[in-house]
This record gives C-alpha cells, structure tokens and sequence, in this order.
C-alpha cells in the first residue's frame, strides 16, 4: 500500500509541476518580439530604402548569386 501511495504523491508533484510549466511558459517574454534601438533604426531605414525602390529582389539576387 505504501509504495502505490508514494506513486500517486510523484504523480500528483509531476501533474503540478506540469502546470506551473505551463503557467510560466505563458507569462514569459520573448526576447525576440523586442528590438533595440539600433534595430528599429536599421528596420525604419530598410523600410524606407524599400518603398524608394533602393532594394533589389530576391530574383535578381539568386541570379546574381547564381543559385
């Protein structure tokens, strides 16, 4: 009798652990939906390059590149 209750206490540490897991893993901050400054400068200015027409396409390149 002692060891099925010693399974169940694992089991129910392991069914909370399970939770808290999961808990954390909602509330954690991806580092990757953040950009720095320098990011957003380098993003805001390839923006602009692109609506300028300043950008090659991805066609070209591979041609160019010969891929």
């Amino acid at each position: 009798m002692e060891k099925a209750t010693t399974i169940q206490k694992m089991y129910d540490e392991i069914k909370t652990l399970k939770k808290e897991v999961l808990t954390i893993k909602k509330h954690i901050l991806d580092p990757d939906k953040f950009i720095t400054p320098k990011e957003a400068k380098i993003f805001e200015k390839s923006l602009k390059e692109l609506k300028e027409g300043k950008t090659t396409p991805l066609t070209d390149l591979k041609k160019e590149l010969k891929l």
